[in-house]
């Protein structure tokens, strides 16, 4: 009896264990970086799409460790008050004129003179944002349009440096700058078409980014209609202003697609039954009041950075206009100088260059600057 008694315990206290095992709660494993890391993602509205398992190739070794607070200090202190400013210098007969020294240069703010002291030849390599409209308007044109971007890459010299930016209701950055010809190329033939165009949202993004508050000659080819339909996060007002922060050139290449929308489009959409909502929906970004707004936006961004407009109204112009702009990023110089009077951020202040020894000589330049930092609401700058 003892023994049986001994074994019922032992089958009783197996049983229990058992059971206990199959209903306590069981606890999945924990996988390192499985969790979301918004920290690395400084604008939310921008898609890195660069950053992927080719990163490393395309990118290149990773960045130096984090300067010291001292060394980040005094960075601060430079960046901030340093004005640098592209310059194209031509003759009379619009040819450019090379060979100009840092003396060769006279800077004026509000009137007062003040001390080059920065100063970069047309030799030195540039750093372009290549900015690729992949909204539904351009549906027709993306392969002229990818030709021509890859044409214009070509064109440039082997140490000067390209980011791919494309942008539809969303800007995705296909490659982070790089001289990598293959790297770009792909990059550029990536673009697919989309909805939607954040063209406001595309310049913000461009004018923000970090290699751009830096001094260094950098420029932004944007080629786009330039109607904007889906911007929520910039508007035309911001980024006209955020453009006079910024030492970087603009240059829009701006083709119609406007009448080959309502040429071929609207004559078919007419003939359908489509609610009143949805056709309203369509036409949206066709109107010549839009068209109109659109042209004078890229003008604004244009003549404000410094740089200029190129019209391409057939896509055959492409080709000549991407000429254009890597023409002029060739044959520019870059000057700078620390103000006298810093001012406070938002302030507007006018600038003036004179070239010395070349009196009659022509000088394209930015004519205002924005002052940026931190500040408060309160003391930021009225509207314009």
């Amino acid at each position: 009896m003892k023994r049986i008694a001994l074994l019922t315990l032992c089958l009783s206290v197996v049983a229990s264990a058992s059971v206990f095992a199959q209903t306590r709660t069981r606890r999945a494993p924990t996988m390192k970086g499985a969790t979301a890391k918004p920290t690395q993602k400084t604008k939310p509205s921008v898609k890195n799409d660069a950053a992927t398992a080719e990163e490393a190739l395309l990118n290149g070794p990773p960045p130096p460790p984090p300067p010291s607070k001292a060394s980040q200090e005094e960075e601060i202190i430079v960046d901030t008050n340093l004005v640098t400013t592209p310059v194209t210098v031509l003759d009379r007969n619009g040819r450019f004129i090379p060979n100009l020294k840092q003396k060769d240069f006279k800077i004026f703010e509000n009137g007062v003179a003040q001390k080059v002291t920065h100063f970069q030849a047309e030799t030195t390599p540039f750093t372009v944002i290549l900015m690729i409209d992949i909204s539904p308007s351009t549906r027709y044109s993306i392969d002229d349009i990818r030709y021509a971007a890859v044409t214009f890459v070509n064109q440039l010299r082997p140490e000067d440096k390209v980011m791919v930016v494309n942008f539809d209701r969303q800007v995705r950055v296909m490659t982070e700058p790089t001289n990598d010809k293959k790297a770009l190329f792909t990059a550029i033939y990536k673009s697919q078409f989309g909805s939607g165009t954040s063209l406001y949202e595309a310049v913000d993004a461009a004018v923000n980014m970090d290699f751009v508050q830096t001094p260094g000659r950098k420029a932004v080819v944007v080629f786009t209609d330039g109607v904007d339909t889906t911007s929520r996060q910039a508007t035309y007002e911001s980024t006209v202003a955020a453009v006079e922060e910024v030492d970087a050139l603009v240059y829009p290449i701006r083709y119609n697609t406007q009448v080959r929308t309502d040429q071929t489009q609207l004559a078919m959409v007419q003939q359908m039954n489509i609610p009143p909502g949805v056709m309203a929906q369509l036409g949206r970004g066709q109107t010549d009041i839009e068209y109109q707004l659109g042209k004078e936006y890229l003008n604004t961004i244009a003549t404000n950075s410094g740089g200029r407009i190129f019209e391409a109204e057939a896509m055959g112009d492409l080709d000549k206009a991407f000429k254009g702009v890597a023409d002029e990023l060739r044959q520019q110089y870059a000057v700078g100088y620390y103000p006298d009077d810093t001012g406070k951020p938002g302030d507007r202040k006018k600038i003036k260059i004179e070239v010395v020894r070349k009196p009659q000589a022509i000088v394209r330049s930015k004519t205002t600057y924005v002052i940026k930092g931190e500040a408060p609401a309160t003391e930021t700058a009225p509207n314009q």
